[in-house]
């Protein structure tokens, strides 16, 4: 692993944060993605209360560095270590110091915080987060890498760590403030809800020729490119029901998924006495932030209230697993359960990025993902994940076979 920086600090160790305030000093990690951008806009408007001490990105120099300049970061990470010299000239004049590659990216995690968001993409989250959990301090979780790719792994080190685990997507935050005080044995089912898509009204033969512009034209969330074709697959319904599966230590069949077109009910839990609780709100990631940030008490948002006689009407219907496989295919890996998570979401990765780039359509996406399964299994990939170099081991060998897929066009929809 890399890491340059101007000064070699020691990573200090983390202080138990004050919890059940808003935090005085917070880390975002992937602070150029949305859920970032959302963050420090939340951060932003609580008048200099909240002190940022280090953002992170992969590789967008420009945004890192104005980001890191507005919201005046002690440090700011660039994950390529060849961007350094881009990100120091960014930087000059300005009091935050600059940083790039892995190793710097895992002390950034490990400077001492109350609360750090968690909110990089994809497996390159996996070793900046853990160390974040290491601190034993709050964390609020935006990267499904960390529950779909190594969830028996993470929480094992999230209750080995003493950490505050709080989830940021919004069908997972409105579990999460469902459940407090809950016991397991009163749960019948944990109800996440889709929109639906772009697709959801479409045929199967239309789905077949989808663009890649029709499938990023989602109807009411605005998100990075990867994730709104999950939404379109609905490969991300799937993803969240093994997110759940390790964040609330159900059993498989008390975790269900329901389209909700208008996205106001994130999240249904229904209990043994025939009691459905469900958590409300207008679709906007700001509102599970602030939630994340100050949990037990609450924090003002600049969302839309939401109003139910403008709303007029909520609806529910089925997910069709004929016209969305992806479903399916995530449930399967769900149930077969070790690594074949961790197989599933490399193989999307791939996928994902190969209809981006107009190589494959859309249903491919969810053939070429089941395919990479059967022969990840076959090959002894599928087995119980014992530390995170495994679960890398892992997803790194999953990305060759599903690029042998692609090369081979061996995909069959």
């Amino acid at each position: 692993m890399q890491r340059t920086v101007e000064t070699a600090h020691q990573a200090p160790q983390r202080p138990k944060p004050d919890l059940g305030r808003v935090p005085k000093r917070v880390t975002v990690l992937g602070a150029t993605g949305s859920i970032g951008a959302s963050t420090l806009d939340m951060v932003a408007r609580n008048g200099g209360t909240i002190e940022v001490v280090a953002v992170t990105a992969h590789t967008n120099v420009k945004s890192l560095a104005d980001c890191a300049r507005q919201c005046r970061a002690d440090r700011a990470v660039i994950g390529d270590p060849e961007l350094y010299g881009q990100l120091k000239d960014a930087l000059s004049g300005s009091e935050v110091e600059p940083a790039a590659g892995v190793d710097a990216l895992i002390e950034a995690a490990q400077m001492p915080v109350d609360c750090t968001i968690a909110a990089i993409v994809g497996a390159a989250g996996l070793k900046p987060t853990i160390a974040a959990v290491r601190g034993g301090g709050r964390l609020a979780l935006a990267n499904k890498e960390c529950l779909v790719s190594a969830g028996d792994v993470f929480m094992q080190e999230v209750a080995r760590a003493g950490c505050e685990l709080v989830p940021v997507d919004s069908e997972h935050s409105a579990a999460f403030q469902i459940l407090q005080e809950a016991d397991a044995e009163s749960i019948e089912k944990i109800t996440l809800t889709a929109s639906g898509g772009p697709f959801r009204e479409w045929s199967l033969e239309r789905i077949q020729n989808a663009t890649r512009e029709q499938a990023l034209n989602h109807p009411n969330w605005s998100m990075g490119a990867k994730i709104t074709v999950d939404s379109a697959t609905m490969m991300n319904k799937g993803l969240e029901l093994i997110e759940a599966l390790h964040l609330f230590s159900v059993e498989t069949d008390k975790l269900g998924m329901l389209v909700h077109p208008q996205s106001i009910v994130h999240c249904l839990v229904s209990f043994v006495d025939g009691t459905v609780l469900a958590q409300l709100a207008e679709p906007d990631m700001r509102t599970p932030i602030a939630v994340a940030l100050s949990w037990p008490r609450r924090m003002a948002a600049p969302t839309k209230k939401l109003d139910l006689a403008e709303v007029s009407q909520l609806t529910f219907e089925a997910a069709d697993e004929v016209r969305f496989p992806a479903i399916r295919v995530a449930r399967e890996a769900m149930e077969r359960g070790g690594t074949a998570p961790a197989v599933l979401n490399a193989a999307n990765e791939i996928a994902v990025a190969a209809f981006l780039a107009g190589r494959i359509k859309v249903p491919d996406i969810a053939a070429l993902v089941g395919e990479t399964l059967n022969r990840s299994e076959g090959r002894g990939l599928v087995t119980e994940a014992s530390c995170i170099d495994s679960v890398l081991d892992c997803d790194a060998n999953a990305r060759l076979i599903a690029q042998e897929l692609l090369t081979d066009g061996d995909i069959v929809a």
